[in-house]
């Protein structure tokens, strides 16, 4: 360890990238100081994967009610309670907090309350309600992650983000989602679930670009049927404030009423205040800061991981980022990350699940593959009645019999695709999911009893 500075790894940023970097250096023996001005946890955390899977399950229940009448039970009329629900949920993340703080501790990470900006390669001043203390460490991690950003409108300012999405006072009734990713295809299915009435406004052609062709197209039409108002090829030209509300002028010169907008238009690298250019760090035409493959900025001694470099915009690829360099650092330097097969779910209604290529980039990569699919009604709702389907999806590349993407819209998605990816990251070929026997009756067990292409 480099003893001349007052620590050996200084950590800008207490998410869930920062906060694994900082407990597993200082585990190994490394003096780790953490810098973070707001809650511990980041994104994730706070406003992104745990309040929002919350209320994605607070959403289902307004189906489960629904359906009991199907399997024999007489459920009195529910009653929602917005207010309880964002209690609860503030309580489950405060818990949260805590506990990323005693993990620190416990590791003997220092935790510096405060705005930490670099200096140098080495140097890291932090503001905190004292005043500015300036700290010197052998090596920087810079994993601050992603902020909203909302587009250039007239009125923009009368829209929210998602991080203002949990806490809205009082419920709206009428929500507008501007956007088609997946933030915005979870916030859409959450509120209408919650009662709501939602409309989906996007400039592109399908929601959720990037996603399998088929999985986008299915997705849409399950979000229409469960009382969306999606509309593609749609432009916003500006919010307005009127006497009932936001008034939202569409570009073909129609309008909507609404009481919250949401822009669930992109997230960017969180680097403002950061004081990387005068550091010297290089970073993309989006602010992102660029890394190498062992996640090294352009001063050697400053490292990056997660969301700030605009890669994969997960938190699990987060923490293994941090593992990777803090293996390097500090360990034996054989960790690397693979981004190839890096499972992911959007929890709408119903959940996505999703691993490996897509159809098109299969065949890009691949040439001559092979399309298995199957489209059914669950079991859970042939009795309660509800007209949603399930898609379950296998692309297999023919030379190898290995299967390269598996895909997944139904109860559960995300829960089902976990395992399979574990089985592709092992090399798993069509073979082998032919051999394996299925637990019946499952969704599960479709992927491995579909033996005939459909293309």
């Amino acid at each position: 360890m480099a003893s001349e500075h007052d620590f050996d790894l200084f950590v800008i940023g207490g998410g869930s990238g920062g906060v694994r970097a900082a407990r597993m250096a200082a585990q190994r023996g490394a003096r780790v100081a953490l810098a973070e001005a707001a809650a511990l946890g980041g994104t994730c955390v706070n406003v992104g994967c745990i309040p929002k899977k919350l209320y994605a399950i607070a959403a289902h229940f307004a189906h489960d009610f629904e359906d009991a009448a199907g399997f024999g039970w007489d459920v009195p009329a529910p009653r929602f309670d917005w207010a309880r629900l964002k209690a609860r949920r503030a309580q489950e993340i405060r818990r949260l907090n805590g506990v990323y703080e005693q993990v620190l501790q416990g590791a003997g990470v220092r935790i510096l309350r405060g705005w930490a900006e670099l200096l140098d390669g080495h140097r890291v001043k932090v503001q905190t309600t004292d005043g500015a203390r300036t700290f010197s460490a052998a090596h920087v991690l810079v994993a601050t992650g992603g902020t909203p950003s909302t587009p250039p409108l007239p009125g923009w300012e009368l829209g929210v983000t998602s991080d203002s999405m949990f806490d809205l006072e009082p419920f709206p009734r009428r929500l507008v989602v501007v956007g088609g990713g997946y933030i915005a295809c979870e916030f859409a299915s959450i509120f209408r679930g919650l009662g709501a009435q939602v409309h989906v406004l996007y400039r592109g052609e399908q929601v959720l670009r990037g996603f399998d062709d088929e999985v986008r197209g299915f997705i849409a039409g399950e979000l229409r049927k469960a009382g969306i108002d999606l509309r593609v090829h749609t432009d916003v030209a500006a919010l307005e404030q009127g006497p009932s509300g936001i008034g939202v002028r569409l570009g073909d010169g129609s309008g909507l009423q609404a009481d919250t907008v949401l822009f669930a238009t992109g997230r960017v690298p969180n680097v403002n205040g950061l004081g990387l250019e005068a550091a010297g760090v290089r970073q993309a035409r989006d602010g992102a800061i660029v890394v190498d493959e062992h996640y090294r900025t352009s001063l050697p001694s400053v490292h990056a991981i997660g969301d700030v470099t605009a890669r994969l915009q997960l938190t699990p690829v987060a923490l293994a980022e941090a593992m990777v360099v803090v293996d390097r650092l500090f360990g034996e330097g054989r960790r690397s990350m693979a981004y190839e097969l890096v499972p992911t779910a959007v929890f709408t209604q119903p959940t996505i699940g999703t691993v490996g290529l897509t159809e098109a980039q299969a065949r890009e990569r691949h040439g001559d593959i092979a399309v298995y699919r199957a489209e059914f009604k669950p079991l859970r709702h042939t009795l309660g009645g509800r007209d949603e389907r399930c898609l379950m999806k296998l692309v297999v590349d023919r030379a190898s019999d290995r299967v390269v993407g598996l895909h997944m819209v139904g109860p559960e998605a995300g829960e089902v695709v976990q395992g399979f990816a574990a089985a592709m990251q092992a090399g798993a070929t069509k073979a082998v999911f032919d051999a394996t026997i299925g637990i019946h009756p499952t969704m599960a067990e479709e992927f491995v009893t579909m033996r005939e292409p459909v293309r």
